[in-house]
């Protein structure tokens, strides 16, 4: 009997409830997974907790998982069963030992990536992708600042941006996170609450300040992220729960075009790019 983990009231981590399920056989276009590895993010939190109301009562939460395909529907020509797949999600349902599938919405993992690693980072990734090529276009001569530099999308964006030839300014929530940060490609570390983060930061860019800001962090870095900023430079906020926060403490905030505010729309890219029938990424193994 497949099994899923269901949500049947919001609420902390006990509404989180292991259960029997039966799972229909594929349809047409429709693959069947056996799941190997389930991403679990901060998205999943606030989907539980009832932040955020996206998920339908009862139901199986979890956005992006790895599995192996046991089962294809009709009219599926690109996997075959043994095939091992990832995936993200709108519609959730990641939380379970199986599950069907659009096959539009799966892709194939290569042999030098992990189905854990797939499962855990690559919904952060296509985020990355999304921030530096479409909420604005990333290029090797820019200063950027980027909060929360040691999490999950912080790192892999100060890496990917290195990598590039920007120069990267990390900030952390302490000392010990800020030393963190420059092992992920921060030539420059500093952290939120130091007193002189303004004259740190003109002083680094020679008064001119940061071309962009990615900031995941909100109330308690927006200020500075503001101030960082060159003149025309852009404040990019990149994730949802910040922007109701900081409309609720700011009054009427102006989203100018200097500020790009990146709501849930890595998924929705995503879903773009499949539908459309695009490449999702460059997976490639490094030297």
């Amino acid at each position: 009997m497949e099994k899923a983990i269901i949500i049947r009231e919001y609420g902390n981590s006990k509404v989180l409830k292991l259960e029997d399920i039966n799972v229909v056989r594929p349809n047409q276009d429709e693959i069947f997974i056996k799941h190997s590895a389930i991403g679990v993010h901060f998205h999943d939190c606030y989907v539980r907790s009832g932040l955020y109301k996206t998920l339908n009562l009862p139901g199986i939460p979890g956005l992006e998982a790895a599995g192996v395909i046991e089962e294809v529907g009709r009219g599926v020509s690109n996997f075959k069963t043994g095939d091992r797949i990832g995936y993200i999600n709108s519609g959730y349902g990641a939380y379970s030992s199986h599950r069907v599938l659009d096959k539009r919405l799966a892709f194939k993992i290569p042999e030098f990536i992990s189905d854990e690693l797939i499962a855990t980072n690559f919904s952060r990734s296509i985020t990355v992708q999304m921030l530096i090529e479409e909420a604005t276009q990333l290029n090797p001569s820019d200063t950027i600042l980027v909060t929360a530099a040691t999490g999950g999308v912080g790192r892999l964006l100060c890496q990917w941006a290195n990598a590039l030839g920007a120069c990267v300014i990390g900030t952390s929530s302490n000392e010990e996170k800020a030393l963190i940060a420059k092992s992920y490609g921060c030539k420059y570390s500093l952290t939120y609450d130091q007193k002189d983060f303004n004259a740190q930061i003109r002083d680094i860019t020679n008064g001119k300040g940061v071309d962009k800001v990615y900031d995941s962090v909100g109330l308690q870095t927006f200020q500075s992220s503001l101030e960082s900023l060159a003149y025309c430079g852009h404040l990019i906020i990149s994730l949802s729960h910040c922007i109701p926060e900081l409309v609720k403490f700011h009054g009427r905030l102006m989203l100018s075009d200097r500020t790009t505010g990146i709501q849930p729309l890595a998924i929705a890219w995503y879903k773009r790019r499949v539908q459309d029938e695009e490449p999702i990424g460059h997976m490639q193994k490094s030297d």
